[in-house]
């Protein structure tokens, strides 16, 4: 996840609606794999590793993020975290992508400098931000280039050399919601107003009433090609 956004959430990660359904999403589509090794590209805070490690048989993470100061070494239930600002070739079988893409100009390229470093086999799960007109100042504020659909993603993981095996979009039942405020916001006018992130800290209810329409969606996730907040991509490399 991105270092901004968990500067501003802090230890209330694992409990915001967006992180915790996001990350149920994400175990979904990597339920069946048998996932031994991870390697998770742009990783940040490594939430989305954590939570693979913590629920599934992988045994070791390897977490890429230029942002880090330093490299070091880590743990999570028991299982060790190596994190690098850069990796050579490794033998892992599960390359996590998410929120990446959109933060590079040259989305193709980045993603197949990383298939590059893996055998064949491995399967990587992209998720990106949903749909161009959602723009927003908060786009800005996480300097993103753009967002997609889900026909887009999925190009971009064929031109890098990978097989695209399922995609889907998720927070399609919130969709409505924040398709309406950011169309507003619009409609108001945004130049005289400061990048910001729109990732905050909610009341209970409001987070458990997000997080509740989210995971009544989860069983619905393979089907949902229509509308959603992220569009989710899993491939194959051959």
């Amino acid at each position: 996840m991105d270092l901004k956004e968990a500067d501003i959430l802090g230890e209330y990660i694992p409990e915001h609606w967006y992180y915790r359904t996001k990350s149920a999403a994400m175990k979904k589509f990597v339920a069946d794999l048998g996932t031994v090794s991870i390697l998770d590209v742009g990783a940040g805070s490594a939430f989305f590793s954590r939570a693979l490690l913590e629920c599934t048989a992988a045994t070791e993470a390897w977490c890429v993020d230029i942002s880090y100061t330093a490299e070091h070494e880590g743990q999570c239930n028991g299982k060790p975290i190596h994190f690098r600002r850069s990796v050579g070739h490794l033998e892992c079988d599960l390359v996590l992508l998410m929120d990446v893409l959109e933060h590079v100009a040259d989305d193709v390229g980045l993603l197949a400098e990383y298939v590059a470093k893996v055998p064949s086999g491995a399967h990587f799960l992209i998720s990106v931000p949903a749909f161009q007109f959602l723009w927003s100042q908060h786009d800005v504020f996480l300097e993103h280039h753009r967002r997609y659909r889900l026909p887009q993603i999925e190009s971009v993981a064929r031109r890098a050399g990978l097989e695209v095996l399922k995609g889907s979009y998720f927070f399609g039942a919130v969709f409505p919601i924040a398709a309406t405020l950011r169309l507003l916001e619009r409609h108001r006018g945004t130049r005289d107003h400061q990048p910001a992130s729109q990732l905050k800290r909610h009341s209970r209810m409001v987070n458990a009433t997000l997080a509740g329409l989210s995971t009544l969606e989860l069983p619905l996730l393979p089907f949902n090609r229509c509308a959603g907040l992220t569009a989710f991509c899993l491939a194959r490399k051959p």
